[in-house]
């Protein structure tokens, strides 16, 4: 009889095995049923909450990704302060929209993913190939998507071989697709975009990248249900992250409460947003 490897204190020979740099595949391969998207449903219509809005934003030295802190299940707020936007690594971050719970062990395992390879390879992975392999992980939850748990992410990060932030956004087939200058994703994604679209410059500094992004968030707010505004009464305020050469940054609770009051402060004389210059 096999000695259990547990009583023994010896690793199980899978983990001794030789084979992919990809911890994600290693999992398929040898426990699949942890996946998310191998998850089994009970029967009949399921709810959960889902979070909404995600928008990014490159600028001279970098890229900005903000999310909103609603999430939604149905017609009912099912929270108020979720969090969306996670670091991948050092020079990367994601922001989740779609079934919040799903969405978050995809992060966690995208996260697994790129360090287990930095410790396999001895290198870090490009943001081409950071991007490619949540593509594989999306496409891995497609099952899920089709009874109506979708995860629609939106990564963004500092590629350091071309030196300036790059966005890249997915379907729920896993279909990736880079954004030039702006994007957005989530149900209020038509109304933030098309705030950017009307006041996005290639030249943005930084404030005016992190500003734009809370803009757009507004919008998207004031026209979604689902999307959650600056909650200035209970001290809810979008999150907002930088990825610049010198990595990734999430802005402070006080860089965020500035940053949103000033927005709404603003709104106040002009409650449709800064307008577009003139041609």
């Amino acid at each position: 009889m096999e000695a259990n490897p547990r009583s023994t204190g010896r690793l199980p020979a899978a983990f001794l095995t030789p084979g992919s740099s990809s911890f994600f595949d290693f999992l398929a391969s040898h426990s699949p049923e942890q996946l998310p998207g191998n998850r089994r449903l009970p029967e009949g219509v399921v709810e959960a909450p889902h979070g909404t809005t995600i928008v990014a934003a490159t600028f001279a030295d970098g890229v900005v990704l903000a999310g909103d802190r609603r999430a939604t299940m149905g017609n009912m707020i099912a929270q108020r302060d979720i969090e969306k936007v996670f670091p991948a690594d050092e020079y990367s971050a994601v922001g989740i929209a779609g079934t919040a719970g799903l969405a978050v062990e995809m992060v966690k395992l995208f996260q697994l993913e790129l360090e287990h390879f930095e410790k396999v390879e001895g290198v870090t992975l490009s943001l081409e190939g950071k991007a490619n392999r949540l593509s594989t992980m999306i496409r891995g939850n497609l099952g899920m998507a089709m009874q109506g748990l979708a995860v629609v992410p939106l990564f963004a990060g500092w590629d350091e071989a071309k030196e300036k932030g790059r966005i890249f956004s997915y379907d729920v087939t896993g279909g990736r697709s880079e954004e030039h200058g702006f994007a957005a994703t989530g149900s209020g994604s038509i109304f933030a975009r098309g705030s950017m679209k009307k006041l996005y410059r290639a030249d943005l500094t930084e404030q005016e990248a992190t500003t734009l992004v809370v803009q757009a968030l507004y919008d998207a707010a004031d026209d979604d249900s689902a999307t959650g505004g600056p909650d200035l009464a209970r001290r809810i305020y979008p999150i907002v992250t930088v990825i610049t050469d010198e990595g990734y940054r999430r802005l402070t609770e006080t860089e965020s409460s500035e940053l949103a009051r000033s927005v709404t402060a603003r709104r106040l004389e002009q409650p449709d947003g800064p307008r577009a210059a003139l041609l």
